[in-house]
């Protein structure tokens, strides 16, 4: 169970990276705006909110990372939680699409980190 919890919240972590890299290098790119359905002129007017969007998504990563390395379950499960939270929230307020990106990823992540402890 342990192993499956590390390897679900690696996952999380990666997705992460893969947002920032998406959000802060490749948004006012084509392959930007085929991911994010956005018209050029729109994504050359929002890429500085989209970088910092990006730098977000990295912290996140990076602290999941780190709990991951620590072996810190209550590390793990707060990064967890703010990723879960995040994903609620831009379903709710930008596109559905991101509950199942990055809140449902999340949610199972962190009830296989409640199920390892036991």
């Amino acid at each position: 169970m342990k192993t499956i919890a590390l390897i679900l919240t690696g996952f999380v972590a990666l997705e992460h990276i893969g947002f920032l890299v998406l959000e802060m290098f490749l948004w006012n790119t084509p392959t930007g705006h085929k991911v994010f359905k956005l018209k050029p002129e729109f994504a050359e007017q929002t890429a500085t909110l989209a970088a910092n969007q990006g730098l977000y998504n990295g912290f996140l990563a990076a602290g999941i990372f780190w709990a991951l390395f620590q072996g810190n379950s209550a590390n793990q499960i707060f990064f967890l939680s703010c990723v879960l939270i995040a994903g609620l929230y831009g379903a709710y307020s930008a596109s559905f699409n991101i509950l199942y990106l990055q809140a449902l990823p999340a949610l199972i992540a962190l009830i296989f980190v409640f199920l390892s402890q036991k």
